[in-house]
């Protein structure tokens, strides 16, 4: 049987046009219901199961173990707590189960540096799964998901479109739009906007992203790893091809899984939102990966903010916020993997946040005859992106191998 399997055709999600051609066929009858105002639940389950068994048959039939394995994991963990929930509200039960939730991703990041290799229980998509699990654990545990099943569960954190790269969507969002059929009308809107994001994915992915992963990239790498000279303008090079090509590639993939699930009749929100034009730190992380950056700002920063507040633990706001802010980014970064890029990106990431705010206050202050006009508002943008390009160039790892091998 593993044989069998390990010897079937591998399709990852989004990665060649054949995948496009099958996924677009296979959704149709989906449309054509949709259309007429019915969701064939069945015969979405079925073409999610098929299109999911594609992306981890093959070479990747170990990761579609641990997807199976992982998914049953958590419905036990999910329905326990549910059923707890019910009559009982302990937080210590809570934070029990949110770390049980959260236990394979942690296992999967350390094994690299705790091992040496790769978990066996990590998967494609590990990463977005366990942040719809915890979600969901965080909203039952504060009342707001009142009715949940092992089948609603499963199919919340098993979209297919999403299921490989995101966005991240909350189960009370998800639940009531599937719930939702749209009309016709809203159908047609949702089709139309979402062929648009198809052509623009590709339009990211494959043209923009290929040239400057595939072309510009690779030839700044090698120049400057053949440079005796640092810093260089091949670094340079490096750092903003990189930069590039890591926003125009995720947000093909991200506009690929949008677009989907709007021919599916389920508005997934978007991931992306013109992150370039951000005139501060701040607004670029309400704009970058915002699924990813909200899910922080509403688990991790709001709630360690409440709690430091609630106990006292300072006195000075500001030094609340800056903690927070430090606390939020340093967990995305070692999220990413224990390295010291990921580790140090998420540092700056923080830190970046907290001179964003100490600017806004003094300048509310200090500042209040600076003009606002398009000369300062372009030199905000200037210096954020520059930031952001510095950042992502140690996000890269490539500084691990220019300086130290």
């Amino acid at each position: 049987m593993i044989d069998w399997i390990s010897n079937l055709p591998n399709f990852s999600a989004y990665g060649t046009p054949v995948y496009f051609f099958y996924l677009l066929l296979a959704i149709l009858p989906l449309g054509i219901g949709l259309y007429f105002g019915k969701r064939f639940n069945w015969y979405e389950a079925l073409i999610s199961f098929i299109f999911i068994f594609l992306m981890f048959d093959g070479s990747s039939w170990q990761q579609g173990i641990s997807l199976i394995a992982y998914v049953i994991y958590q419905t036990i963990i999910m329905m326990a707590y549910h059923r707890y929930r019910q009559n009982n509200n302990s937080s210590g039960v809570f934070y029990f189960t949110a770390a049980l939730s959260i236990l394979p991703i942690v296992i999967v990041k350390l094994s690299p540096a705790m091992v040496g290799h790769n978990s066996l229980l990590g998967f494609l998509g590990i990463s977005y799964l366990t942040f719809r699990a915890v979600g969901t654990v965080i909203e039952t545990r504060d009342g707001m998901i009142k009715e949940i099943s092992p089948w609603k569960f499963i199919r919340f954190i098993l979209f297919m479109p999403t299921i490989t790269s995101g966005p991240i969507d909350r189960y009370r969002r998800f639940e009531k739009d599937y719930k939702k059929v749209p009309t016709r009308e809203e159908y047609l809107n949702l089709v139309n906007t979402g062929i648009f994001y198809l052509f623009l994915g590709f339009l990211y992915k494959f043209v923009i992203g290929y040239f400057f992963g595939q072309r510009f990239y690779p030839f700044f790498e090698k120049a400057a790893l053949a440079d005796p000279s640092f810093p260089s303008w091949n670094l340079v090079g490096v750092m903003y091809t990189y930069g590039l090509y890591l926003f125009f590639d995720f947000a093909g993939y991200s506009l690929f899984a949008v677009a989907i699930s709007y021919f599916m009749g389920v508005r997934t929100p978007m991931n992306f939102k013109q992150p370039f034009k951000s005139k501060n730190l701040k607004e670029f992380w309400n704009r970058w990966h915002i699924s990813l950056s909200f899910w922080f700002r509403d688990y991790i920063f709001m709630r360690f903010v409440f709690l430091a507040t609630k106990k006292r633990w300072f006195k000075n706001r500001n030094a609340l916020s800056s903690t927070a802010y430090m606390l939020n980014m340093l967990l995305m970064g070692f999220w990413h993997g224990i390295t010291w890029y990921y580790i140090l990106y998420g540092f700056l990431q923080g830190l970046g946040l907290v001179v964003n705010d100490w600017w806004l206050r003094f300048k509310r202050k200090n500042l209040k005859q600076l003009p606002h006009n398009k000369f300062t508002t372009g030199v905000a943008i200037f210096v954020t992106f520059n930031f952001v390009m510095f950042t992502f160039l140690i996000f890269s790892g490539f500084l691990d191998t220019y300086l130290f091998k």
